[in-house]
């Protein structure tokens, strides 16, 4: 499997990185330790000393910004420089770690993989609706890891069909089997959108809105940008009504491989045009949301993801390929960008 490098990754929220604390993190087969300087700043650097190979992580940060080894006290500073040797005679040996481009932007602290020379956080999707200043604040940031490949999470994401059968309930329901999805393509940009009309709420949005299981109308889209940055933007109003009068859910995904066979995976939701609920009432909404959502990922998506990838691991060379449906149009279109993406970053290599 290979990876496209010249992206940036999430390696975590930014309120899980304390200043002082080291967080160890495999990106893309590359073990990383991460760290908050006295000043604030992220560092990411490979979790190895070029000394004797000891992992970094299982050392302390000095001098404010400085990373000691645990083994011969070696530290190198946030640009990898060995900076202090207090070995011997203390003189500074010729080697250094290699240090990732870092950028902490929306809550989140996202490292590049690639050259370091082509590292442009232009390329960082737009995910302001997270910022701390946001008009609605996000609940529900959380992360788990998935021991599946990260394309088999980005599939499933992008199969909004699956949740009237795996989350029936929960995020769809009998009703909402059977409308057709549709897809939309914008350079890198994949959407893919589904039209329930006059459906009988799951449970998650019958909280968000009305709260009395009244019919409704539901719109699905999910959009992807490269490598793994999803947003499932659903909304929900009373039959026929403006979609501005109606309410929804941001539901956000970052997929950051660890191998071929695992992936860390990031998840917070932020509410759209949230009703007037009373205070006790909308925190008891938020708290449920977390709980549904979690419950979701944790007891239906990931059992059956990991499922996945072990009959996938299994398979022969000879075996036929899976069959294809209209559900999944998303996963196809996303799949041959990306292969693009990877081939074009191998032929500039």
């Amino acid at each position: 499997m290979t990876f496209l490098r010249s992206a940036w990754y999430m390696a975590m929220w930014g309120e899980q990185l304390a200043e002082g604390a080291l967080a160890p993190r495999t990106m893309l087969n590359e073990n990383i330790v991460v760290y908050r300087t006295s000043d604030g700043v992220p560092v990411a650097m490979a979790d190895v000393c070029p000394h004797r190979l000891a992992p970094l992580h299982m050392g302390k940060v000095v001098g404010g910004d400085r990373l000691r080894c645990p083994y011969h006290g070696l530290e190198f500073d946030r640009h990898g420089a060995c900076v202090h040797n207090p070995n011997g005679p203390g003189n500074l040996p010729p080697v250094e770690t290699r240090v990732y481009p870092v950028v902490e932007r929306h809550s989140i602290v996202w490292v590049w993989m690639g050259d370091p020379g082509r590292a442009d956080p232009s390329l960082i999707p737009d995910f302001g609706i997270l910022d701390p200043d946001a008009e609605n604040p996000a609940i529900g940031r959380d992360w788990i890891r998935m021991k599946a490949n990260y394309r088999l999470i980005t599939d499933n994401l992008l199969d909004l069909c699956h949740v009237s059968f795996l989350h029936e309930g929960i995020l769809g329901n009998e009703m909402t089997r059977e409308a057709p999805t549709k897809l939309n393509r914008n350079g890198t940009h994949v959407s893919v959108h589904r039209e329930m009309l006059n459906v009988s709420p799951p449970e998650m949005f019958n909280l968000l809105f009305k709260r009395d299981g009244a019919p409704v109308d539901m719109y699905a889209n999910m959009h992807w940008d490269p490598p793994g940055c999803l947003v499932n933007d659903v909304r929900i109003n009373t039959p026929g009504a403006p979609a501005k009068e109606g309410t929804g859910i941001f539901g956000c995904h970052f997929l950051t491989p660890e191998t071929e066979s695992s992936t860390l995976y990031h998840f917070a939701a932020v509410r759209q045009n949230p009703r007037p609920f009373p205070e006790d009432v909308a925190v008891e909404i938020a708290e449920r949301i977390s709980e549904l959502r979690r419950m979701a990922f944790m007891e239906q998506d990931t059992p059956l993801i990991e499922a996945q990838q072990r009959n996938m691991e299994a398979r022969s060379a000879g075996d036929a390929p899976p069959a294809l449906f209209n559900v999944d149009v998303g996963g196809v279109a996303y799949q041959r960008i990306l292969d693009d993406l990877i081939a074009a970053e191998d032929t500039r290599s």
